[in-house]
């Protein structure tokens, strides 16, 4: 009976598992740049609690959507003084701080609004993060738009509210910790000081699907909405990604492979070190996932003086389909 016993409680450790996100496993790195791409199909975040199966295994992956984790510029750092580092994704770009125990936004940079939190940064995670605990965080600053600007006021909340079993793209993935991620901030005039009558609101909701094995999230999905009724401004834009497997280490960025991209960072041209043989295209990707140039592998050196300053993605193929792999360089 003893044993019984001793085994039913081993069984049910095993089933319980979840994971921790801790710093050192789970916070952004600098220069990282992460493969992830465009997910077809809507995310089911419906499921919540412990031991739970997030069913997405209908989604499906499309075009690259790369996030890129950068050292903000010296300007950034002025405007958003404490960034030490910069996210971006597309046309947004994310400015947190970073400490031994969390990671807190300084901005955000949006093509429809700024918000500037250097009056009281917003909490996004605190380290270490488990399955339970809600944290919660007070932010205010500045906002600014192309027609108005002024003050923002508003409240950060995390929380890791689920964990189990992600299915993903025919994809099965155990100890799974979603993490929600809630800002909202109300706008308001730069005399409103009392932040007693909004001009509208800034929201954003995100989920985040994390394991043991990847840095970064397996699968994620965003939702923000500005409005400003006295503008008739009031949109809503809706994301979703997940890593591109195929492509990635444990570590999950671009995976390091045999041969590689020289000069690096590079100002005029790049070209191939090592053996290319098998491959003769590269397909060259902006942050946002855009092609912006093909160029044959073989060629000798592939001209790059005419893009701007970033770092870029580079996707080598093959007559197969199947042979890819994937570099990145820094166009200085």
């Amino acid at each position: 009976m003893k044993k019984i016993i001793l085994f039913l409680l081993g069984t049910s450790a095993v089933f319980s598992a979840q994971i921790t996100l801790t710093k050192a496993s789970h916070d952004p790195i600098l220069n990282d740049i992460v493969d992830n791409r465009l997910i077809t199909g809507t995310v089911d975040n419906s499921a919540t609690g412990a031991n739970v199966t997030f069913s997405n295994g209908s989604l499906t992956l499309g075009i690259p959507a790369l996030v890129s984790y950068l050292t903000p510029a010296a300007s950034e750092i002025s405007t958003f003084p404490g960034s030490n580092i910069k996210m971006v994704e597309g046309a947004t770009a994310i400015l947190y701080k970073a400490s031994p125990t969390k990671l807190e936004i300084t901005g955000i940079v949006n093509p429809q609004v700024t918000l500037n939190l250097s009056m009281d940064n917003g909490t996004y995670i605190n380290y270490p993060t488990t399955f339970g605990p809600v944290q919660n965080d007070t932010a205010k600053g500045t906002f600014t738009s192309s027609v108005i600007n002024g003050i923002c006021v508003g409240t950060t909340s995390t929380e890791a509210d689920a964990y189990g079993t992600l299915i993903l793209n025919s994809q099965t993935y155990n100890n799974v910790l979603r993490v929600k991620f809630t800002q909202n901030f109300s706008l308001h005039l730069p005399t409103d000081l009392t932040f007693a009558n909004p001009l509208g609101t800034v929201t954003n909701t995100a989920y985040s699907y994390y394991d043991a094995s990847h840095r970064y999230p397996l699968l994620s999905s965003t939702n923000l909405n500005i409005s400003v009724p006295i503008l008739g401004i009031n949109q809503t834009t809706s994301t979703a990604m997940a890593l591109n497997m195929a492509t990635l280490a444990v570590s999950n960025t671009v995976k390091k492979e045999s041969f590689s991209v020289y000069p690096n960072p590079a100002q005029d041209f790049i070209r191939f070190k090592g053996n290319t043989e098998g491959y003769s295209k590269a397909n060259i990707y902006g942050l946002d996932g855009k092609l912006i140039k093909t160029a044959d592998v073989n060629s000798g050196n592939i001209q790059i003086s005419d893009l701007p300053p970033a770092p870029y993605f580079i996707e080598i193929s093959g007559k197969n389909s199947e042979t890819k792999k994937n570099l990145k360089f820094i166009k200085k």
